[in-house]
Order: structure tokens, then C-alpha cells, then sequence
């Protein structure tokens, strides 16, 4: 009984081994044959072009549509002058930009790449480091219209090493700017030649014809050449001043420099260095004052001068009353809120 038993055991096993497996679901068969199947191997980088060869479908025909009619030359010229936009009638004034940036390199070059791209003269950039150690402060003052400006501004913020830009036009701010000028203390009449004389600013004689033909004779040909040519060259200039003795030369100093320091001492300024024949002077101010001051310091004879740029810095607001805030604002005080008398 137990031989039979175990027979039939394992020709059911044979059985179930021979037999493939059955879905007891048609549902189940209907997902297997729709499932996604994996796309095919690409062999080169025209296998794409050769797919959208196989699928390219015809184009629908394009709608109809009514030919517009011919038009006249007045017609054209009317809707063109309609469709132009009128220019910009803001005016040109002048912009004070503050940039906040990172202190790194090309910083710079890319800021006033993109104001030059825009067609921008930069009047002045200044450019430092402040208390932090990666930040950098940038003042720059250009003239444009509002609405050119405020474009560029927003471009100059979206730069990568630029924190913020602020437009400080409308702003109570303090703007200072720094002068250093050269001045001649031998007056305007020894300007020419000081310039001439090199970094001493020593005036130079001009040797007039005279004295070249009461030189010796045993100069060379060339030299007499050399001293014709010097004197047709300066022929058309007016003749030099003569030359000062030493007492007069030593007045002339004493009261150029003293007229100097006190106009200096009038716009805030001092006399940072003397010399021989010049003084530097030093001022800082508003730029209009800075202007003034150059056009006063002419008339001595300017060598040289050298400015920084303007720097601004906005102004800390005051609490103010409610009586002040309504007198700024144009209000009537209410006459109730007044004392008697």
C-alpha cells in the first residue's frame, strides 16, 4: 500500500513539471502583453534622425486666408509714424550710484563694462575697501535719464560679486571730494617756463638772439644752427619776463604765498607742502565748491592737480514733532491744539 502511495506522489511532481504555467485571469494576460517594453539599442548619433524619418507625418494644409489688400505709400507712412514711439523726454541729470561689491579681482572690469555697453560717461569712481575685510564700497556719478539708469542699476545688481547698488540721486547725503594742486608762487608770468623746467618746476631762460651772437665764435657750425632754429622757434612767443633779484624774487614769493594760504583758509583748505617756487594746496568740499576753488587758484598759475571722485554718504534722519511733519507736509495746524494767547 505504501509502494502505491509513493508512486502516484511523484508522478504527480513529473506531471507538475512537464506542465507550463497558466493565468487563471485574462486580465492578467492583457497587462503582460501591453507591457512597456524597453526601447532599442541606439547604434550611432543618426539613429535619431533615422527615427524621425519613419514617423514624419504629413502637415495639415495651412487655413485660408484673405490676401490683404494693396496698401498706399500714405497709408504706410500714417501707420508707421502712428506705431513709433515718441522719444523720452526725461531729462539728463546727473546720478549717484553706490555699489556694494566683493573685494576680488575684476570686479571693476565688469562694472564699467556694462555702463560702457550702455553708452554711460562715468564724471567719477571711486573705489575702496571698507571696515569688512571682503567687502568693497564703489561711488560712481554718471549723468542719464531715469529710466536708462534705473536699467542699468538693476544689470549692475544682478552681477554675481555685486551685493546690492543703491541709487542715493534723491538722497540728503554728504558728498566731499578731495584736491591736491600745484601752485606757482612766482605768478602767471613764470608759468610757461616752470612748466618747462621739469619736476623742479625751476624757470628757464630762454636764450635770446643777442646772446647767442655775443658768444665766442669757436662754436661748431651745428650749434649756431641749433641756436637759429631755438630762436625762430620761439620768435612768435611773447618775450619772457625779466629776471627778478633775489630781493624781488623773495617779495614776490611772500605775498603769492600768503594771498594762497588765506584763500585756502576761506574754502577750508591748507597748504599741505612748500618749495622753491610752488606750494600744494589741499581742499575737500562739495564738487561746485571744488570747481570754485580751482578757478580761484588760476589767476596764480596751476601746475598741476589731482581729485579723488565724489564720495557721498546718506544722512542719519532726525525724529521729528508732529507740528514739523505737518508744516513739511504742507498740513494746517489744527488751531484747537494751540495754546491760548
Amino acid at each position: 500500500m505504501s509502494n502505491l502511495v509513493a508512486s502516484a506522489a511523484r508522478a504527480r511532481v513529473a506531471v507538475g513539471r512537464t506542465l507550463k504555467p497558466r493565468y487563471f485571469s485574462s486580465s492578467l494576460r492583457r497587462l503582460d502583453d501591453n507591457a512597456p517594453k524597453p526601447p532599442p539599442p541606439i547604434d550611432d548619433s543618426t539613429s535619431a534622425l533615422d527615427y524621425k524619418r519613419t514617423l514624419r507625418h504629413r502637415p495639415p494644409p495651412l487655413p485660408a486666408m484673405d490676401l490683404p489688400r494693396s496698401r498706399s505709400a500714405e497709408e504706410a507712412v500714417t501707420n508707421i509714424l502712428y506705431n513709433t514711439p515718441p522719444p523720452s523726454l526725461q531729462p539728463f541729470k546727473k546720478h549717484v550710484l553706490n555699489c556694494l561689491v566683493q573685494n576680488e579681482p575684476g570686479v571693476l572690469s565688469r562694472v564699467s563694462g556694462i555702463l560702457a555697453g550702455r553708452g554711460f560717461n562715468i564724471d567719477s569712481l571711486v573705489v575702496c575697501r571698507t571696515e569688512i575685510r571682503d567687502l568693497s564700497r564703489m561711488c560712481i556719478v554718471l549723468r542719464g535719464q531715469d529710466g536708462v539708469v534705473e536699467q542699468a542699476r538693476r544689470q549692475l545688481e544682478d552681477l554675481v560679486p555685486v551685493w546690492a547698488v543703491l541709487d542715493y540721486t534723491d538722497t540728503h547725503c554728504i558728498e566731499r571730494e578731495l584736491l591736491l594742486a600745484k601752485v606757482s608762487i612766482l605768478g602767471p608770468e613764470y608759468l610757461e617756463e616752470q612748466l618747462l623746467g621739469g619736476p623742479t618746476h625751476e624757470p628757464r631762460r630762454i636764450q635770446s638772439y643777442a646772446q647767442s651772437q655775443a658768444e665766442p665764435e669757436h662754436h661748431s657750425k651745428l650749434e649756431r644752427e641749433a641756436a637759429l632754429a631755438q630762436q625762430f622757434e620761439h620768435s612768435a612767443q611773447p618775450e619772457p619776463a625779466a629776471p627778478l633779484t633775489p630781493s624781488q624774487a623773495l617779495r614776490l614769493k611772500s605775498d603769492n604765498l600768503q594771498a594762497i594760504e588765506v584763500l585756502a583758509a576761506q574754502f577750508g583748505g591748507k597748504i599741505v607742502d612748500v618749495s622753491e617756487h610752488s606750494v600744494i594746496v589741499e581742499m575737500s568740499g562739495k564738487t561746485k565748491r571744488v570747481e570754485a576753488f580751482l578757478s580761484l587758484l588760476k589767476p596764480f598759475g596751476l601746475l598741476e592737480s589731482a581729485r579723488t571722485g565724489l564720495m557721498v554718504m546718506p544722512r542719519t534722519p532726525i525724529k521729528q514733532t508732529d507740528a514739523d511733519e505737518a508744516q513739511e507736509q504742507g498740513g494746517v495746524v489744527d488751531a484747537s491744539l494751540l495754546p491760548p494767547g
